[in-house]
C-alpha cells in the first residue's frame, strides 16, 4: 500500500506534455531543431544544386536554360516526360477507381482484407524486382507475346519493351496503389445512405452513381491524380529499364549529365525546369480546386 502511494505521488510530480509545451522557449526549441535539420539537408543542398543552372565559372549565365528550350533533344525529353506521366495518371485512375469502389462496398470483411492486402503487397515488393519482372513479361519472347502468338492473334512479336508502351505499363503497375489508397480514403467517408436515398426517389443505380457518388469522390480523384502525376514526372528506375535511350525521360537525362558527361550545370538546369513544371501544375490544380467548393478537400 505504501509503495502504491509513492508511485502515485511520483506520477503527479512528472510534468505532463502540455506542461512541457508551456515552458517558455521550449515549444520554439522543439520546432527549430527539426526545421534546421530539414533546411540543412534538403533546402540548402537543393538551392546549391539549382544555383549551378544559372552560375558557372564565368558567373551568371542563361546559356544552359537557352540550350534546353532551343535544343530539340531536351524539348523532346520534356514532352515525353509530361506525356508519359499524364498517360500513367489516366490509366491508374481508370484501373484504380473500380478497385477503390469495390473496397468501399464489399460487405465481407475477409474479402475486403484480401483485396486491401493485394494492393499493399504491391508497395512492399522491391521496385527493382517489379520492374525486372515487367522486363521479362514484355520482351519479344515474354509471356504476353508468346500467348498471343500461340493463340494465333499475331504472327510477329509486338514491340512492348523499350518504348512508351512498356514504360506506361510498368509505371501504371507501380503507381496504381497510390491512386487506389487516395480514392479509397475519400470514398470511405461518403455516406452510403445518400445513394440509397437517391435510388429510393426513383434514380437508377447508374444515375445515382453519376450524380451523387462520383461528384463526392472527386477530391480523391484530384489528390490521387496529383500524387501519381507528380511522382511520374520525376520517375527514374522504371523508365530507365523499360524505356531505353529512345524513350528517355528527364530524370534519366539528368543522371546522364551528372555521371556520364559530368555537365552538372546542364543537369541543374534540367532539374530546375522539372521543379518549375511541377510547381506550375500544382498551382493550376490548386486554382481549379478553389473554383469548386466540392474539390477543396482534394488539393
Amino acid at each position: 500500500m505504501h509503495d502504491t502511494q509513492l508511485e502515485v505521488q511520483t506520477l503527479h510530480k512528472v510534468p505532463s506534455a502540455n506542461a512541457l509545451v508551456k515552458i517558455p522557449g521550449l515549444k520554439w526549441m522543439l520546432l527549430i531543431i527539426p526545421l534546421l535539420y530539414v533546411t540543412f539537408l534538403l533546402y540548402l543542398s537543393l538551392l546549391s544544386l539549382l544555383k549551378l543552372s544559372v552560375f558557372d565559372q564565368s558567373g551568371f549565365t542563361w546559356g544552359y536554360m537557352e540550350r534546353i528550350f532551343t535544343g530539340t533533344l531536351y524539348l523532346k525529353v520534356l514532352w515525353t516526360t509530361v506525356k508519359t506521366a499524364f498517360l500513367v495518371t489516366v490509366f491508374t485512375l481508370v484501373f484504380g477507381y473500380p478497385v477503390a469502389y469495390l473496397l468501399v462496398f464489399l460487405e465481407s470483411p475477409r474479402w475486403k482484407q484480401t483485396v486491401m492486402s493485394t494492393v499493399m503487397i504491391t508497395l512492399w515488393i522491391s521496385l527493382l524486382v517489379r520492374t525486372f519482372t515487367w522486363t521479362i513479361i514484355l520482351q519479344d519472347q515474354g509471356i504476353i507475346n508468346s500467348l498471343l502468338m500461340n493463340m494465333g492473334i499475331i504472327e510477329q512479336p509486338v514491340k512492348l519493351l523499350y518504348n512508351t508502351t512498356g514504360v506506361v505499363i510498368g509505371m501504371t503497375h507501380i503507381l496504381l496503389p497510390y491512386m487506389i489508397l487516395s480514392l479509397y480514403s475519400v470514398m470511405e467517408g461518403i455516406d452510403k445512405r445518400l445513394i440509397q436515398a437517391a435510388q429510393g426517389m426513383g434514380a437508377k443505380p447508374a444515375k445515382a452513381f453519376c450524380q451523387v457518388f462520383l461528384p463526392l469522390s472527386l477530391p480523391g480523384v484530384i489528390s490521387g491524380s496529383l500524387i501519381v502525376f507528380v511522382m511520374g514526372l520525376g520517375y527514374y528506375i522504371t523508365p530507365a529499364l523499360l524505356g531505353g535511350q529512345s524513350n528517355m525521360m528527364i530524370a534519366k537525362l539528368i543522371q546522364e549529365n551528372i555521371e556520364v558527361t559530368l555537365n552538372w550545370n546542364l543537369a541543374a538546369a534540367l532539374a530546375l525546369v522539372l521543379l518549375v513544371t511541377t510547381l506550375v501544375i500544382l498551382a493550376i490544380a490548386y486554382w481549379v480546386s478553389r473554383l469548386s467548393p466540392m474539390l477543396k478537400e482534394g488539393v
